[in-house]
């Protein structure tokens, strides 16, 4: 029951970041207390620990990347939800899996994305400096373009759905 819970929130939370750019508050908290709730009404008092430590860990794992400008609180809430239910061990992976896929997701954006000219041209003239001299040196891009905005939300459900399934037994 709690993964199709799980499942549904992620799927709303992919929804509403493409749509609007925010993972909102209505859809986060009650995720966390609903998934705190099952693991209480599964295991007790340690259930709740349980639950606890998965959510803190969560948050605490992308609260450092918010602090950095590189996602937004919607983001850093919704690993939480997904700590409360799954756990401090599942949402460790749930996080790493979400690197990986989230850095995979940035660099074809920055490969793709028509506002992201300037920036290829950049990093395509520093890669050349560096085969050509062995030295690296950083050309930043000329007219820097309003980038465009990653959906990290997207990644949060593919990471989570991927521990999902490699890690439940």
């Amino acid at each position: 029951m709690e993964k199709v819970l799980l499942l549904g929130v992620l799927i709303i939370a992919v929804i509403t970041d493409i749509r609007s750019n925010r993972i909102p508050n209505w859809l986060t908290f009650p995720a966390m207390i609903m998934g705190l709730g099952f693991n209480y009404i599964s295991a007790g008092a340690y259930g709740l620990l349980f639950g606890i430590e998965g959510l803190l860990l969560g948050g605490v794992l992308f609260i450092i990347l918010y602090a950095l400008g590189g996602m937004g609180a919607g983001d850093v809430k919704l690993m939480g939800a997904v700590g409360s239910m799954l756990g401090p061990q599942m949402v460790l992976w749930a996080a790493l899996y979400t690197a990986v896929i989230g850095g995979i997701y940035a660099l074809a954006v920055i490969a793709f994305h028509p506002r992201t000219k300037a920036t290829r041209t950049a990093l395509q003239e520093t890669i050349k400096g560096f085969v050509y001299s062995k030295s690296l040196k950083y050309n930043k891009p000329n007219n820097v373009e309003n980038p465009p905005k990653l959906c990290y939300g997207v990644a949060i459900a593919i990471g989570t759905i991927v521990t999902v399934i490699l890690k439940s037994g």
